[in-house]
């Protein structure tokens, strides 16, 4: 069976910047908490990009996890086709690009 890589590449390119919409736009009711350890100087760090961003520290953690949880979900759907990639001789994101041509 002969598989398209192409159009296995165009869907998860295609949900990878669903998953990334999806985050940017949606408006989530927060209801959870969640403490955490940090480091003096990653507080400092924190503090001083949120009044440069003019944002609340945990505004900023919320969307750096959000951004982490986007990278990762695309990295198990990319892992989950790179037999498929690895079988059709495609090897480097190079030759997906050259597919996607």
């Amino acid at each position: 069976m002969l598989i398209d890589f192409s159009l296995i590449c165009e869907f998860f390119l295609l949900v990878f910047f669903i998953i990334c919409i999806t985050l940017s736009y949606r408006v989530t009711k927060i209801n959870q908490s969640l403490t955490i350890r940090i480091s003096d100087d990653m507080r400092r760090d924190l503090d001083d990009l949120s009044k440069f961003e003019n944002k609340p520290v945990s505004d900023l953690v919320r969307e750096s996890l959000q951004k982490y949880l986007a990278v990762q979900k695309f990295r198990k759907l990319r892992n989950a086709v790179l037999p498929f990639a690895e079988s059709e001789g495609v090897l480097t994101d190079e030759d997906v690009f050259n597919n996607l041509k």
